[in-house]
């Protein structure tokens, strides 16, 4: 084998021992203002859409992470710190989200937060938005996400 394969096979050995040492964060929120909405906003059945995904694409060591009954325009929310605490500590490889709301409903925060995971080289995907920032962002996805979280937010209302 060449050596410019075998460098890159022990990179990619080297990397994918690294994202198995991780942990992928399925965190779920729900609000009481998100109201006795339908079952697909549970917190039971947002944590198994997020299994599901997370099973299903081979995610590494997921870990539940629940804010229930907290409002989505409070960024205190201890499974939202909790989360935070270990992105920043560089321990999370992905963070996945039913859709972008269940971050927050404060699309300035949001975006805080997702500049937070980019620059510690988490991977965000909101199912239900279709972001996966490991596909690539363009130009336009703070803004799609501005107009997500806006206008989940006036339907709450």
């Amino acid at each position: 084998m060449p050596e410019a394969e075998c460098a890159a096979t022990d990179g990619c050995r080297k990397e994918e021992n690294m994202k198995q040492s991780k942990m992928t964060i399925l965190y779920e929120r729900l609000s009481r203002e998100d109201g006795d909405k339908a079952e697909s906003d549970s917190i039971a059945n947002q944590k198994l859409i997020l299994s599901d995904y997370a099973e299903k694409n081979g995610f590494p060591n997921p870990i539940h992470m629940t804010d229930d009954g907290i409002s989505g325009l409070r960024f205190d929310r201890p499974g939202y710190l909790k989360m935070m605490e270990e992105v920043e500590g560089g321990n999370v490889y992905a963070v996945v989200v039913k859709d972008i709301t269940r971050l927050g409903r404060d699309h300035l925060r949001v975006g805080l937060c997702m500049e937070t995971m980019r620059v510690n080289n988490v991977r965000l995907i909101a199912i239900g938005d279709s972001i996966d920032t490991a596909k690539g962002e363009d130009d336009f996805t703070p803004f799609r996400t501005i107009m997500d979280i806006t206008q989940k937010t006036h339907r709450v209302k």
